[in-house]
């Protein structure tokens, strides 16, 4: 009601003033507002970006400092440019003015608002969109650049959003690394002149750096307190944010596809359509960020994103590309018997000609090997049905080895450089999807192996390397920086195409990792695998990380091999089950490498997690003990009634005498009162690290005032504790 009466007095200020009257345009959700003003120019322009008001009416009675609402390169070019432009008869310069706005209520939590500009001599519009997710305070923000003049319009900058903003100091949080070593989070101060984080890879563009920052407004980041915003580009193809502070400590955030190399020529009639920005304001710290981005993917961020999800046993670590059906088989007996509900056969199951038996071949050739499965996976499909297992398969559509049957019929279909020497990565090479007919192969390739294959249950789609060489054997000369933004706009639109004709089949995002973790290509996904590296010591900061923006529901997270296949180093089994248990269980570790007690304990905590799942998967999240500032990292998941939650608890980092860190517990209400109990519990000297606590009932007001305090000591040590109300 709030938002429709501040949309109504807009609309009767316009009309009662006339044309010649400062016209406004809000974006608003429950608890955020982004107005903007018209000037007498009939330029558009931010006026505020922050807490909704009582009264919006209060920010129209002076003349507050305001910014161009997408700046453009014209007859000022002092900062960077949002858009850039060459019209048709060779003008550099582009200069937007308003046109109109209108706002359309798509649903009871979703308003979508249209802004309309274009330039004021040359016919190149401009429709700024903005879809404001009233519950969520989710704002999603896209460009559509439009080429309404009789030549075409070469377009140079393309960004999705501009927003301003002004504070006494502003700090930024990026999230980077590299395989095996994802979201590492690296926070620093913007002073004046530019920061750029991107990506420039075309292709499993995460791997680097992560389409995603926090902007913490006047102070460093904090969990509970302070303005910050935070943001995520949905696109998977390369990206930037710029963050410009000018001298008078303002700062401009661009957002969008990377310009570089990325020249793109539109041609009269057509549209560019950028990637959207989602992003959202608060001013309670990054962990409302967090709870708010949870929300909003649940709903509209990925596929079923409030559905089940299964605990699965993958053969990979087990197997690698050594299988056959007898082997697979017993993985699939023994999986039934753990108490597991989807056994996932991976990467080596295709190609004849060209059998898949390492990694230097067979890719693209997406037939059953028949000398290592006789019986087809239809076999597969029936030996896990009859054991009540769902099944689910490996697939790298996008991909060729040069040692295959494809590549032999399609040289032409790859991406690479005439008269260049032809780079591979993980002995592959990337098809070019800005070729219709490859767009139709990979469709093709996924629908032949479902409809062949009915049974399938689960998909894990991967992507192992980005782009070199980065020519199109399909696109002109003159079209070939197109590559960069056509390549990662075609596999969205197959995914789309894949997503909608199978509904009911779970697909599993993966990239050599977390290489394509944005909320362009996860809306057709149910989850995604955030790193190849199954350290729970290294997974305890690439999922911190990852929950910042994508929750845990999403979040596929398994129990690895001990000594870990990628860092060496061993770990309790306890302590890479309680890792794995915050976030979507699944497991490498095959029972058959079992002793008979980690067998034991192995079904227990699967049985464990059955009950905790729907907390740890739906719940609200709170950071409590952060791994980068303490010794030990804690947090918990809240049911959305607050009758239960989980508290998970790791030792990071061991030191002479024990850690005895008070640990204060959020989100519960006050009033209830709860029973604590340890899970997946572990006995030093017949005594828990938790004895003190287990089984006694507090009220939720002291667990938020006074907390549990415990003691964690031994090198990889973790303690789970269920938290009821009684």
């Amino acid at each position: 009601m709030r938002l429709k009466t501040l949309l109504l007095i807009v609309l009767v200020f316009v009309t009662a003033h006339g044309a010649a009257a400062l016209e406004y345009v809000m974006v608003a959700t429950q608890n955020t507002c982004l107005l903007f003003k018209v000037s007498g120019k009939k330029r558009l322009e931010q006026l505020y970006f922050g807490e909704k008001l009582k009264n919006a009416e209060e920010l129209k009675m002076v003349n507050l400092p305001t910014s161009a609402a997408y700046s453009t390169f014209g007859t000022d070019h002092t900062f960077e440019a949002a858009l850039r432009a060459v019209q048709l008869d060779g003008n550099t310069s582009t200069e937007l003015v308003y046109v109109s706005s209108r706002t359309e209520k798509k649903s009871d939590n979703l308003v979508q608002t249209i802004v309309s500009l274009k330039d004021a001599y040359y016919a190149l519009n401009v429709d700024m969109y903005f879809n404001a997710y009233q519950k969520e305070d989710v704002i999603e923000q896209w460009s559509v650049i439009t080429n309404n003049q009789t030549k075409n319009v070469t377009l140079h900058n393309f960004a999705s959003s501009d927003l301003s903003f002004s504070a006494s100091s502003y700090y930024v949080t990026q999230f980077c690394g590299t395989w095996a070593d994802e979201m590492n989070m690296k926070e620093q101060r913007l002073t004046e002149g530019i920061k750029i984080i991107d990506s420039k890879l075309g292709v499993r563009t995460n791997q680097f750096t992560h389409p995603c920052f926090l902007l913490s407004l006047g102070q460093e980041a904090r969990e509970n307190d302070g303005k910050v915003i935070g943001g995520t580009l949905a696109w998977p193809g390369s990206f930037q944010f710029c963050f410009e502070v000018d001298p008078y400590k303002n700062l401009r955030v661009l957002s969008g596809m990377n310009p570089y190399a990325s020249t793109y020529t539109l041609e009269k009639g057509k549209s560019l359509k950028t990637p959207a920005l989602l992003y959202t304001y608060s001013d309670a710290g990054t962990g409302l960020v967090s709870r708010r981005f949870h929300t909003w993917a649940r709903q509209y961020g990925l596929k079923n994103g409030n559905g089940e999800r299964s605990i699965l046993l993958n053969n990979w670590e087990a197997t690698y590309f050594d299988f056959d059906e007898p082997k697979l088989t017993q993985i699939i007996d023994d999986a039934a018997k753990m108490g597991f509900e989807l056994f996932l056969l991976d990467d080596g199951w295709f190609g004849n000609k060209y059998p898949r038996n390492d990694d230097d071949a067979g890719l693209g050739d997406w037939q059953t090997n028949t000398k290592k499965l006789p019986n087809g996976i239809p076999y597969l499909i029936n030996e896990c049905h009859k054991r009540g297992l769902k099944f689910g398969i490996w697939v790298e559509p996008e991909m060729v080895n040069p040692k295959s049957e494809l590549y032999e019929k399609h040289p032409d279909w790859i991406i690479t450089q005439p008269n260049r020497e032809m780079l591979t990565q993980r002995n592959q090479l990337l098809l070019d999807l800005s070729n219709p007919k490859v767009q139709e192969f990979v469709y093709n390739s996924i629908d032949k192996i479902l409809t062949d294959n009915p049974g399938i249950d689960y998909v894990k789609w991967d992507c192992n390397r980005y782009i070199t060489n980065s020519g199109s054997q399909y696109l002109p000369a003159a079209k070939q920086s197109h590559l960069w933004i056509d390549n990662a706009a075609a596999i969205l639109a197959v995914m789309e195409k894949v997503a909608a004709k199978y509904p009911k089949v779970c697909f599993m995002e993966c990239s050599g990792g977390g290489g394509r973790m944005d909320y362009g290509s996860m809306k057709y996904f149910d989850e995604f695998w955030i790193s190849d590296n199954g350290d729970p010591l290294q997974r305890l900061f690439t999922q911190w990380g990852g929950q910042y923006f994508f929750p845990a529901i999403g979040m596929a997270s398994h129990v690895s091999v001990s000594p870990n296949h990628i860092s060496g180093r061993s770990t309790p089994l306890k302590f890479r089950f309680d890792i794995a248990m915050a976030a979507k269980l699944g497991m490498d570790l095959q029972p058959v490498q079992m002793t008979e007690t980690d067998k034991e304990f192995s079904k227990n905590a699967i049985q464990t997690y059955k009950d905790i799942r729907s907390t740890v998967l739906l719940g609200d999240l709170y950071r409590i003990l952060s791994p980068y500032e303490h010794n030990r990292t804690a947090y918990m998941y809240v049911s959305a009634d607050k009758k239960d939650a989980v508290l998970f608890n790791f030792l990071v980092r061991k030191r002479i005498y024990p850690d005895n860190e008070n640990v204060v517990l959020k989100g519960l209400d006050p009033q209830k009162h709860y029973t604590v109990r340890e899970i997946n519990r572990e006995s030093y000297n017949n005594r828990s690290r938790f004895s003190e606590y287990e089984g006694k009932t507090f009220s939720g007001d002291y667990l938020m005032a006074v907390g549990l305090t415990f003691s964690m000591q031994n090198e990889y040590e973790s303690v789970v504790i269920r938290i009821r109300e009684e």
